[in-house]
Parts: C-alpha cells; structure tokens; sequence
C-alpha cells in the first residue's frame, strides 16, 4: 500500500517579506498545490495512517498527508485557516526549544543568513575568518579541507550553499559551530535572537489552538539536534522532552509520532521510539512511502518542490508512483 507524504517548511508570502529570498513556498503556490493533490489524490490524517500501521485497514487509492516541519508562525498565519476551511488535516512537528526558550534553531538562523547575504562569497569570506580565528584553539584543518569536504551541489543548492549549510550544521565540533553561526546571524542578519524566535515560531496558545481544531502535532526533538549523532543518553533525553511538551500541550500521547530533524537517525534512535512507544517516524528520504515494505520508523517523504504547484498541472511520475 502507497502513500504519498509531503513535506513543508517555510510556506509564506514571500514576495511581501522582510526576506524574499528564503527557500520557502509562496502561500499562492501552496495554495495551488493543494488544489492540485484535491483534484489526484484522496487527503488523509495522521490517524487513519497509524490505524492502516496498527490494524491493517486500508486506505483510499491516491492517500495523500501534508506535515510541516519546524512550527512557524506561517504555519498558524497562512497554512491553518486554509486547511481548516478545506477541512484538510496538516500534521505540523514541533521542536520544543525554539517555541519555549524563544531561541532560534541553528539552522533557521544559516537559512536566514543565507536569505539576507545575497553575495554567498561574502559568507564564505566570514567564515574562513572564523575558521582562521578558532583553527588552533579547535585544532581545526585548513579552510580548503572542509571546503573540498563539504562544497558538493544537490539538487537544490550550489556547492557554496551546501558547504555553508553542512559546515555550520554538523561539520565542526557542536560548540564552535554555535559560535561561528551565532557571529555570523549578529553580522549579517542582525537581529535580537528571542525577537527572532518569537515573530518566526507560534507559540505554545497557538499549537493548542491548532490541535483543538483537528490539526496533529508531533514530536521533532528538543535542541533540534541531529539524532543520530548523539549518545544513547542524550537521544533519550531529546525524545523524552519532545514527549513532554506533546503531553504539555494536549497531544494525544497514544497516537504520538516524530519526524527526524534533518532526517538524521540511527538504530539507537529507532529502538528508543520503540520503547516510548512512538506510532511512526518520517525522514527526508524522498519517496513515496510503501506501507508494506517501509519500516514505520523509517517513512519517505516528498518534498513540496516534487509536486505541481498548479491546479491545472498534469500528473507526474510521483503520482504514479503513488
């Protein structure tokens, strides 16, 4: 059985932001690709997905889920009103830090430094100043090591916004990456961080306001960490506060899921999501996700950009897949 998963992250006017530039998706086109997938597929929620899991029970042909990683406040401002209206369910995964300690996520603040320096070799340029700054304190290696390391285009972004990305994320040691990220947001964007994190994330009124109303919320860490990367005893603890906060909030503890950040995991991940009990997990792995043959906790998804954003757009090979 098939079953095709979309994932979301920024979705927002872009044109009329502070930030035109942000890899994100303009709430027209989204709007668009939802007419798209009503006019192909059959929606779904995150119950009926756990049930076929649990019970077996089948799906309709076509079975399409939305899930919006990251809980922006876009998610409540555009995203909610208009699946409520079309009575739609958007699954929406939270990570706990951003939303109560009014921090910025690592990866958020390299997303907007990305958006506001248009120029990537002035980025470049930073960063082999702080490289040369840390390179003895850190015992660190030559600028071009990582740059050869790093700097490989995907399908998505060239070499030099891939390097930036996977320098910054996971490339250094967890504390330097902090400190260059953090001098390089001060610089560059230039904004209070808990301002930041306050007009970027919904808050916790706004999370409950969305469960209330039909919407799933699920688990997507507490630091947003990179999983797999963790000891034992901290995946534990990610896990543990990420069920927490889903507790905090009302969620259905029961009928609780994750979605991986970055869709980093590995088995000790997967087995302590066993033991908590946890009904799925979704990665980044892009797919069209196999009910039969996929691992629960390890669900594909597509990404928006895989998707026609026109109501009009014929069907692709993804919906074939589908």
């Amino acid at each position: 059985m098939n079953i095709t998963i979309v994932m979301y992250h920024y979705v927002r006017d872009l044109k009329n932001s502070r930030y035109p530039e942000i890899k994100g998706l303009d709430i027209s086109d989204f709007k668009e690709q939802v007419y798209y997938l009503k006019k192909n597929y059959n929606f779904i929620t995150m119950e009926m997905l756990i049930d076929s899991i649990d019970n077996r029970t089948l799906l309709p042909p076509k079975s399409v889920l939305l899930t919006f990683d990251d809980a922006y406040s876009d998610h409540f401002n555009y995203v909610f009103p208009f699946l409520n209206e079309h009575k739609i369910q958007g699954s929406f995964f939270t990570p706990v830090k951003a939303i109560t300690e009014h921090t910025v996520l690592d990866v958020n603040k390299i997303h907007f430094i990305l958006a506001t320096e248009e120029d990537k070799s002035k980025i470049i340029k930073e960063i082999k100043n702080e490289l040369n700054k840390f390179k003895e304190e850190y015992k660190l290696e030559s600028y071009l090591y990582y740059y050869e390391k790093f700097a490989l285009s995907n399908r998505l972004d060239s070499a030099d916004v891939v390097f930036i990305k996977r320098l910054l994320q996971v490339g250094l040691d967890e504390k330097l990456r902090k400190i260059i990220t953090n001098n390089l947001f001060e610089k560059i964007v230039g904004i209070n961080e808990e301002s930041f994190s306050r007009e970027l994330y919904m808050d916790i009124d706004k999370i409950k306001c969305m469960y209330r109303n039909g919407m799933h919320i699920g688990g997507h860490g507490y630091d947003h960490y990179w999983l797999g990367s963790l000891t034992y005893e901290n995946q534990k603890k990610e896990i543990e506060k990420s069920l927490s906060f889903l507790n905090q909030i009302g969620s259905d503890i029961t009928n609780w899921t994750m979605c991986y950040p970055y869709g980093n995991y590995d088995e000790t991940t997967i087995e302590l999501l066993a033991e908590n009990n946890c009904k799925i997990a979704l990665t980044t792995e892009v797919d069209v996700a196999n009910l039969d043959t996929n691992n629960k906790f390890k669900l594909p998804r597509l990404d928006t950009n895989d998707i026609p954003k026109d109501r009009e757009s014929p069907t692709n090979d993804w919906f074939l897949k589908g």
